[in-house]
């Protein structure tokens, strides 16, 4: 570490006294005015404000561009987990899954760029949610309760002394130490209970710390434990992106007999929902998180430091749609009539006959699983060198015991229409048959898809500080880590025909015929479209499964995701820190160099042969410098450059592929994938006005050199050389594998891109401007962020260019919070603009979503030295999750929110 940081962590480690879970507590100091003056109410600077300050502290006296969140920064904002705070740093966007942040992006490049550490050690924690497990790089945030942690520092520019395998950034997440506490004593216990106003559900929330620092500083133990129990509910439509295809009939002609027919024409070449529905998900959180930590100071020169931390995410999602399964199956439809849109080539409306009604339920549950201990030394040899090792060992488990659906068909219903005129609360209607009586439909196709997902990490890390003179220090070191990640998956897909369960000999039999005792009906009470069908029966999902035996049913591998990675890496770094004059100004600088050596082996199934890849050891070399010149005491200038990696993403490097029967698609990944490398230039100017105060620019630009490239080529399944058994029962690949031209996917090491933008960032409190006693106790944070990029992806024999994936042009963040010693409130928004998530399919060109705007509020009462209560409201706007489909027709793909949290608790401390 530098010379300040290493002078600065010691002086904060004997400053830090608050917990993670400390809402408003802080001493209070009385201002002096002179006897000829009179006394004036002094602002106290206690609990957030003196948090933010701390932020700053860190912020001005770091040598590269650095922010930090700090302990009453974190439990007093209106955050359900570490995403949601970490949002409120500049150039910090979030994705968010059922209403709860998940993922973050920094400075437009996605969580696969950035890495994480967990008391100074790389982790990585992975979950479940929509879209199935986590399988790559990125961290899942909402494994863990805010609660947990004291401090999150985000390190936006490269040093030698940190861990390679970041272009986005550095998040280093810190849990409570016993020696960071005050001697002796430290109680906190709170509880809170949580409504959703959307589905009406109340849950618990408990958070408790024990901690003792020994006055002598010689021992210090302590514990934290957090706990919630909750449920969210999103509601809306989906259309599952929308395609072109050629049906049966329009308007009375056959367009088999006539092709050529302009009815036939302009609707085979119009855009459609591909499986138009309104349906619920109901997911369902239980959240457990144990600290520990143990403390022990020898001597003066030697502090030992053992961390435990445990967490479990236990989870559900469950899914009821009513649908038309028009996917693959219009050569069978009949449309009645049709709205044509020649602008955006989209058949808004239809009538159709013959139409494949799908009513689906499903039940999916996981358990996350996080496990991490790790032992940290710090060694004061003399008073020239210093020494500090790191060994640690950490694992993400995410296991899926099930996930279940069960479909009940009606394969030609007469009557069926929609109506996108207005796509946000589309008309979907069932004018024919009645879809409440199970008696009109058959259960003809049930799934189970149970996987379990490790990933690994052990460490072991060793760095020394040597003090040339009072200006000038060494840091030099070498780290091994050793990186694994094992998944594998199994499916019980397949139609009751398929499976036996039934003699379908008559053509008129698909499956079991629906009955009462064996189905459900679901009313969707949310808002929809006029004249929109609102209640259908559906399978029981449990009944039915003790109906066929589900599970004893045969479960067969899922080849595509059954695949292992081993990786390790050994690096070495030296870097000089210095703090010295330059035009008579002070200047701070460290310049370095780090080697990193990686090896990887990767396993998985290509054309149905288990196969294992070791690929050539390769290596990087990336130098550094960060400078910060002070042009005045208040004002900084900051200059820093890096060469950077990011190694490829672990569901990148199978030897093998997947294949998606539904949509005729292959996509194959590729163990010989590069690096991620790029070369990073920012500056920053910060102006320090006021106490508790900032005023910011920072310029950055990232130029990529090389990364891995999506590959698009059109093919038969044949040419794919992937067996038959991999096409799911009841797809249409599966009843037709050469039904119509494949698209064929690979990915390869491509050409780089140039990401650029710049950060805006205004703090300071009231008092900065006003004696006003009104407004003193006010303040206000605020950050813009615009980012943008250049890349080419290609589609078949055309490349397009445009950002990469996951990246908004433009974000911010505003907070105005009131503060006195007794009340506290805060209002805060949150704002990201549209951003990419995909090349899409069916057509269409790219998908993603549209912008979100989110506010929260919260508000604390100190009732005594004691006993505070508080009040949370998050997501005011009940923002509408927008998803599209086609980055120019914007399509809509998916409509539904999540309701309103309002929390309600207290807190005791002792």
């Amino acid at each position: 570490m530098s010379l300040f940081n290493y002078k600065f962590g010691k002086q904060f480690l004997a400053n830090t006294s608050m917990t993670a879970l400390a809402l408003a507590v802080a001493g209070a100091a009385q201002a002096q005015a002179p006897a000829d003056e009179p006394v004036l109410e002094e602002v106290v600077v206690t609990g957030f404000r003196q948090s933010l300050a701390q932020a700053l502290d860190v912020k001005r006296d770091s040598v590269g561009s650095v922010d930090a969140i700090m302990a009453e920064d974190i439990a007093d904002f209106p955050d359900q987990n570490l995403a949601e705070s970490l949002q409120r740093i500049p150039g910090i966007a979030i994705t968010r899954d059922s209403g709860e942040g998940r993922e973050i992006s920094v400075r437009g490049l996605s969580g696969e760029f950035t890495r994480i550490r967990i008391n100074g050690m790389e982790a990585i924690a992975a979950t479940g949610g929509e879209g199935g497990p986590n399988r790559s790089r990125s961290f899942d945030f909402n494994v863990f309760a805010s609660e947990l942690f004291n401090s999150i520092v985000v390190r936006k520019t490269a040093s030698a002394n940190v861990d390679e395998g970041s272009l986005g950034a550095v998040v280093d997440l810190n849990t409570g130490r016993p020696f960071g506490y005050d001697e002796g004593l430290t109680l906190v216990g709170a509880v809170e209970g949580q409504y959703n106003d959307l589905n009406e559900d109340f849950g618990p929330r408990v958070t408790g710390l024990f901690a003792y620092n020994d006055p002598e500083g010689i021992w210090g133990v302590s514990a934290s434990v957090a706990y919630s129990d909750n449920s969210t509910s999103e509601m809306g439509q989906n259309t599952v992106r929308w395609q072109a295809a050629d049906f049966a009939s329009v308007e009375g002609v056959d367009c088999t007999a006539n092709p050529d027919d302009s009815g036939c024409v302009e609707v085979g070449n119009g855009f459609h929902p591909r499986i138009p529905r309104y349906g619920l998900i109901d997911v369902d959180r239980k959240r457990l998180g144990i600290t520990g930590g143990l403390q022990f100071r020898p001597t003066d020169a030697t502090t030992v430091s053992l961390d435990l931390l445990y967490s479990e995410l236990d989870a559900s999602r469950a899914e009821k749609w009513g649908e038309v399964l028009f996917r693959g199956n219009e050569g069978g439809m009949d449309v009645v009539d049709y709205t044509y849109d020649a602008a955006s080539n989209n058949l808004n409306s239809m009538t159709v006959n013959n139409a494949w009604v799908r009513n689906e339920n499903f039940l999916k549950a996981w358990t996350t699983e996080f496990n991490q201990v790790s032992l940290d030394v710090e060694h004061e040899f003399n008073e020239d060198l210093t020494g500090h090792f790191l060994a640690g060992t950490s694992e993400s488990e995410l296991d899926f015991p099930y996930e279940i659906t069960f479909m009940y068909d009606d394969r030609d219903y007469q009557g069926f229409s929609y109506d996108y005129t207005d796509d946000e609360f589309p008309v979907i209607a069932f004018n024919g048959p009645d879809v409440t009586d199970p008696t009109n439909f058959q259960m003809s196709e049930f799934r189970d898809r149970p996987t379990n997902t490790v990933h690994g990490f052990d460490t072991v890390a060793g760095d020394f500080t040597y003090y040339l003179n009072d200006a000038y220090s060494v840091d030099f070191g070498a780290s091994y880590k050793k990186f694994t990640f094992d998944t594998e998956g199994y499916r019980r897909d397949t139609g009751v025909c398929g499976a036996e369960l039934i003699d379908c000999s008559s053509d008129d039999v698909y499956g079991i015929p629906g009955t009462d005792a064996l189905s459900e009906v679901f009313t969707f009470d949310d808002k929809m479209g006029s004249g929109s069908t609102s209640q259908w029966v559906i399978p029981d999902l449990w009944a039915w499964a003790d109906e066929i035996d589900l599970f004893n049913q045969e479960a067969r591998q899922d080849q595509g995701n059954i695949r292992s990675v081993e990786e390790e890496s050994t690096s070495l770094f030296v870097q000089l820190n210095g703090e010295t004059q330059l035009a008579g100004k002070d200047f701070m600088f460290d310049v370095g160099v780090r080697y990193a050596e990686t090896d990887q082996t990767s396993s998985g199934y290509n054309s149905g042969q288990f196969v294992t890849v070791k690929r050539d050891t390769y290596d990087d070399v990336l130098p550094s410098f960060n400078t910060a010149m002070y042009l005045t005491e208040d004002l900084i200038w900051r200059v820093s450059g890096a060469s950077v990696m990011t190694r490829p993403g672990l569901g990148n490097l199978s030897p093998g592929g997947s294949v998606d029967s539904f949509n005729y698609s292959v996509s194959f990944q590729n163990p010989q994938l590069d690096p991620t490398r790029a070369d990073s230039f920012d500056t920053s100017l910060e102006w320090y006005f006021a106490d508790e105060a900032i005023a910011s620019i920072a310029l950055f630009t990232k130029d990529i050199e090389s990364r891995p490239i999506g590959v698009e080529r059109e093919g038969t399944y044949a040419s794919t050389g992937l067996p038959l058994s991999l096409l799911a029962p009841t797809s249409p690949a599966e009843a037709d594998p050469e039904g119509r031209p494949w698209t064929i996917s690979s990915l390869e090491n491509g050409p780089g891109a140039e990401v650029k933008g710049f950060e805006l960032a205004l703090q300071a409190p009231f008092s900065t401007f006003t004696d006003a006693e009104l407004m003193r106790d006010f303040g206000f944070i605020a950050n813009y962020t615009y980012v943008d990029s250049d890349v080419d992806y290609t589609f078949g024999d055309e490349v397009v260019s445009e950002r990469l994936f996951g990246l908004s042009n433009n974000s911010y963040n505003a907070t105005v919070y009131y503060e006195n010693d007794r009340f506290n409130a805060r209002i805060s928004a949150a704002y990201r603009d549209d951003y990419i998530t995909g090349t899409s399919g069916t057509g269409n060109r790219f998908e993603g979503y549209e912008g979100t705007f989110n506010v929260d509020f919260s508000a604390g009462y100190e009732l005594n030295d004691n006993l505070d209560i508080n009040f949370e409201a998050l997501n005011l706007t009940d923002d509408y999750q927008d998803r599209w489909t086609d980055i120019t027709e914007k399509r809509r793909y998916e409509y539904d929110h999540t309701g309103r949290v309002f929390k309600v608790g207290v807190k005791y401390q002792y």
